[in-house]
């Protein structure tokens, strides 16, 4: 591929704007990535995650001589195939992306069950970020009385229902902008989502730090 073709770094494929800005966010992290800055095109399906799934590759084929890599994201739940697990959805559009043109240049990141799990770290910077510090009980505490986290459960069976409730406790309006906040403040190390840690590997084979820099 001719340097001189390119347009960028990378080109994602999302499929809401809540996405976009957490995908932002995290990119923003260079230092704690330890990854080099990455010249990044987002684009949002229209037809959101089932969008995604199924036409996302097609989609992405116009880029494969610009951009250097392709990830597609989108969430299991939503995803028109709810039913298959995480791995075999990655693995459906994974090969897709590949046959479009991208070879071993793309990957295909499926949030089980959707993006809102990775808002649920135990970082404070979450209580904070969505209205809740010093309240009492705290937010974790409050999610257990509410019968939205088991005891003893790291996070939220249903994370989507979890965060509107707390939101609507402290009448904090649901923006995007959260999620571009709190990608841009909690810990990276944090989030063992096995979705993140996926992308975070990903993102430092294609753009990592060689030694010394």
């Amino acid at each position: 591929m001719s340097n001189a073709s390119l347009r960028g770094d990378l080109i994602v494929l999302v499929p809401c704007a809540n996405m976009e800005h957490a995908i932002r966010g995290v990119l923003s992290r260079t230092d704690s990535l330890r990854i080099r800055p990455v010249r990044c095109h987002l684009l949002k399906h229209p037809h959101r995650d089932a969008g995604c799934r199924l036409r996302g590759a097609d989609l992405l084929r116009r880029y494969v001589s610009t951009y250097r890599h392709a990830l597609i994201l989108l969430d299991r739940e939503g995803s028109g195939k709810d039913e298959l697990s995480r791995d075999a959805l990655e693995r459906e559009i994974g090969d897709r992306l590949s046959r479009s043109g991208w070879g071993d240049r793309g990957e295909a990141i499926v949030i089980d069950p959707e993006l809102e799990i990775w808002v649920w770290s135990d970082s404070p910077e979450v209580d904070n970020t969505l209205g809740w510090r010093g309240r009492r009980p705290a937010l974790r505490a409050w999610l257990v009385e509410e019968g939205l986290l088991a005891e003893g459960q790291s996070k939220p069976d249903r994370p989507k229902e979890a965060l509107a409730e707390a939101l609507f406790v402290v009448r904090k309006p649901p923006t995007s902008a959260l999620f571009l906040e709190l990608a841009k403040t909690v810990s990276l190390q944090r989030c063992q989502d096995p979705a993140f840690l996926k992308l975070k590997r990903v993102l430092q084979e294609w753009f990592g730090l060689r030694r010394g820099e």
